[in-house]
């Protein structure tokens, strides 16, 4: 028998103060850049989850320092090269780290493999890797997911490069960050304008910045870095907007007042965008768009099954390559609470609410993603007797949630 906990409707709003955890996103981009400049780079305000844990393991196995002064900072110590490890990086599912470093291992001496869990092993990366030949990066990955084998020389010769961005935007972020590192200038081109979380690109533009690298827009699809590498330096990292909508969700499900000690618009983060949405609950729009606030899409969506009227989602086939298939696993598993509350249709899903009194019980798998678990524990603050299975799986970037919703006045059982 597996883990479970059974989340009981609390019997008054929600209120409280909760620090959502820094954010996944800019942690692992700050944790790499630092590890590529010279010198001493402090992170605070930062993430530690199993993701973020793998990047630190990754990069200590390649000859970088990481201390860790407390709970929430990272002090990064590099001279600015990579060393290939004498094992495989082995990265779990967490796909933010193994498309940058499969990028970024190229400037390492020698030969990298980079791997992750049964989850990853799925999960596709071909166009990252032809991108990374392109540039005279010689990789391979027979079965066009990880594992991926890179021959690092600790350098590359190529200018330009064209990337198909369709299945996930980290092929983007993760070139140019590993461009700025070139012999020269070079140019990042979109094969077509199709991408989705465009405004992650941005956040990975402005951590470099950051870190004294040159990057700028070109056009609507391309981007230029120039030559020169980073330098060290310190960040204070903003919460997780991810983490934070089911926050807001929490709130406004509930008639609470949760404070997230961040304001909305502070936030640089594309899923922040969801808090508008969030902000007109019960009454949605007929159809939302969630190409630019992917992660999102599961607490929106479990939000919808409770609104006033059907939604469609939109732009969201890219949620079919994450930690699992979140489109069919958003139907499958909001469906036990109702049949027919959720179905897809074609990429899209559609979600039609029912009265309160058509929902009823149910055992929600979570397919090991954690957005799949914190989502759909949201309905439980609505109906009696939803179990989540696996809860252990919202470690990959919020490890204290469970106990956050109890601070807030959540009542959980727990059982083995």
């Amino acid at each position: 028998m597996q883990n479970s906990l059974t989340i009981f409707p609390p019997t008054a709003p929600l209120r409280g103060r909760i620090n959502p955890p820094g954010s996944k996103s800019i942690t692992n981009r700050a944790l790499l850049l630092a590890a590529l400049a010279t010198g001493r780079s402090t992170l605070t305000g930062a993430l530690k989850s199993d993701d973020t844990r793998h990047m630190v393991n990754a990069l200590r196995l390649m000859g970088v320092r990481v201390d860790e002064p407390n709970a929430t900072s990272f002090t990064v110590i590099s001279s600015g090269q990579l060393q290939a490890p004498e094992q495989p990086l082995f990265l779990g599912n967490a796909g933010t780290a193994t498309r940058f470093l499969t990028a970024i291992v190229g400037l390492a001496d020698g030969v990298v493999v980079v791997n992750g869990d049964e989850h990853m092993q799925k999960r596709p990366i071909a166009h990252l890797v032809d991108a990374l030949n392109a540039l005279g990066i010689s990789a391979s990955a027979p079965t066009n997911c990880p594992p991926v084998t890179v021959l690092g020389t600790g350098s590359f010769d190529g200018n330009t490069v064209t990337v198909d961005g369709g299945l996930s935007s980290q092929y983007v972020s993760a070139l140019i960050m590993l461009a700025a590192c070139g012999k020269q200038a070079v140019r990042v081109s979109l094969k077509g304008d199709a991408i989705g979380a465009r405004g992650y690109i941005d956040l990975t533009s402005a951590t470099m910045r950051h870190f004294g690298a040159q990057v700028e827009v070109d056009g609507t699809s391309a981007w230029i870095v120039q030559q020169g590498g980073y330098r060290a330096a310190d960040l204070r990292i903003e919460p997780d907007a991810s983490a934070a909508t089911y926050l807001w969700a929490a709130q406004v499900l509930t008639g609470g007042d949760i404070d997230i000690g961040t304001a909305a618009d502070a936030f640089t983060q594309p899923d922040a965008k969801a808090h508008a949405i969030i902000g007109r609950f019960p009454h949605f729009p007929a159809e939302m768009d969630g190409a630019q606030m992917q992660d999102a899409v599961p607490t929106l969506a479990v939000l919808a099954a409770f609104g006033a009227a059907p939604v469609r989602f939109t732009g969201i086939a890219n949620l079919r390559v994450k930690e699992c298939d979140r489109v069919t696993a958003l139907a499958t598993e909001l469906s036990r609470l109702a049949p027919g509350l959720a179905v897809e249709d074609g990429d899209d899903l559609v979600i039609t609410p029912m009265p309160l009194e058509c929902f009823r019980p149910a055992r929600i798998e979570t397919y090991s993603d954690h957005r799949i678990a914190m989502s759909l524990a949201l309905a439980g603050l609505r109906v009696p007797g939803i179990t989540i299975l696996d809860p252990d799986c919202v470690n990959k970037t919020y490890p204290n949630y469970w106990n956050d919703l109890a601070a807030l006045g959540v009542s959980i059982r727990f059982e083995i």
